[in-house]
């Protein structure tokens, strides 16, 4: 990791610049995709399954032998870890779940909300060099606990058209009503607009690369709902001398080895501390079965020294990390600061895999600086929130004159007249 020594606030716009592929490009690759598969269907899902998987697909629809067989290939103790998980993540869930009061704002004038489940959710859940199950968790668990009727679910197979048995486990025992081996940005397109076999949702959901990140932004366009922008995986970690160099390169290779556009970033106030997380780095990296993909990332990356915890903790929210490590003492402290970050982890031993796979927390979250506006996924992503009011005579008589007002102040003579006509009739 290349090293930068207090970096002038008029650089960190181009120091908070992720890897990217050329945008221009990208756009017209994935836009061709999406416009074939709404075009073709399931002829172009077939097409793209044999170009871009490798496998030649009879049927884009995981079946239940599949499914059955897929859990005896999987350890007991694998299985195991897979429900504690599960377990976990369910309780932290379920906690997101709460009803709102009535409220009477003035005398005669009751408000409240209602909690409705989105009825049709898919979940993209990515499968290529790393086979994503922990996401079918993060995913459907909290879309079963808001009540979502139909969660369909989307994953690229192997050449020999075969889904990892994990993802099918987990999809199992979260409640996923059906699974298609359908990965990439032609995945988004068959959930964005419906073909022959796989149906269109109201809201789609999960991480995936760039062509997936774009994907999902292009039929967002179109008018479809989705999570948020979820890219590249990324983590920023901030450490001083109490910091154990060990522990923070092993969090840095990760992230790193994630993809080979992730990015990975350490800030400190102390040169030493850099220069030993890099040493372990490499020492690390060379044992890792991906130090490859690994690498690529490490290339893309960096380490700043600033004076100070403050200036880290500013340049932190200023580049508004999808993970962010406290390395540091005082750390809760240090957490109060945080404005800007999709997921934090306070201390030398809240490892970020934790928060990946069975802490409870979710792992979808906004990367490339979106933090700044977007949360990560919850319980509440898979609902949608629908208001009421109930007004009385006594609530009319007593609103409904400034209401008039109001509605008369911006030209709106018909808003006056809906008023105005209730008013009339109480004096009758």
């Amino acid at each position: 990791m290349k090293l930068i020594s207090q970096p002038k606030k008029t650089e960190w716009e181009a120091l908070c610049k992720r890897p990217a592929l050329q945008q221009e490009d990208l756009t017209k690759k994935v836009r061709q995709i999406l416009d074939r598969v709404k075009e073709l269907g399931d002829q172009a899902l077939y097409e793209y399954s044999s170009l871009f998987d490798n496998a030649e697909l009879t049927k884009l629809k995981v079946t239940k032998k599949e499914i059955a067989e897929a859990e005896q290939k999987l350890s007991e103790e694998l299985k195991r870890a897979i429900q504690v998980a599960k377990t976990n993540i369910e309780t932290f869930h379920k906690a997101q779940l709460m009803k709102e009061p009535a409220i009477e704002t003035i005398k005669g004038v009751l408000c409240w909300r209602r909690s409705v489940p989105i009825e049709k959710v898919g979940l993209y859940i990515p499968g290529g060099s790393a086979p994503l199950f922990s996401t079918v968790l993060m995913l459907g668990i909290p879309a079963g606990i808001a009540g979502c009727k139909e969660r369909i679910l989307c994953t690229p197979c192997d050449k020999n058209s075969k889904v990892h048995p994990a993802i099918l486990y987990a999809a199992q025992i979260t409640g996923i009503t059906s699974i298609y081996k359908i990965g990439g940005a032609q995945a988004i397109a068959a959930m964005a607009y419906g073909t022959a076999t796989v149906p269109k949702v109201n809201k789609i959901f999960g991480p995936g690369n760039q062509y997936v990140t774009k994907a999902k932004e292009l039929v967002q366009l179109d008018g479809l709902a989705i999570d948020m922008p979820a890219g590249p995986s990324e983590v920023l970690v901030i450490a001083d001398p109490s910091g154990n160099p060990e522990f923070i390169a092993a969090d840095l290779l990760a992230q790193a080895e994630h993809s080979a556009d992730s990015q990975v970033v350490l800030l400190s106030d102390s040169v030493t501390m850099i220069e030993a997380v890099n040493a372990e780095i490499q020492t690390q990296l060379a044992a890792l079965p991906r130090k490859q993909i690994a690498q690529k990332a490490l290339e893309n990356s960096f380490a700043v020294v600033f004076k100070n915890m403050d200036s880290c903790m500013k340049f932190s929210n200023y580049y508004a990390p999808e993970h962010l490590i406290l390395a540091v003492k005082n750390a809760k402290q240090y957490a109060k600061q945080v404005t800007s970050a999709g997921s934090v982890f306070v201390g030398n031993y809240s490892c970020e895999s934790a928060g990946d796979y069975a802490s409870g927390t979710n792992h979808t979250l906004p990367t490339n600086g979106f933090a700044k506006s977007f949360s990560g996924v919850s319980t509440e992503s898979f609902i949608k929130k629908i208001t009421f009011q109930e007004i009385t005579k006594k609530g009319i008589k007593d609103l409904g004159p400034d209401i008039e007002l109001l509605a008369e102040a911006e030209q709106l003579f018909a808003h006056k007249n809906a008023v105005t006509v209730r008013l009339k009739s109480l004096k009758k």
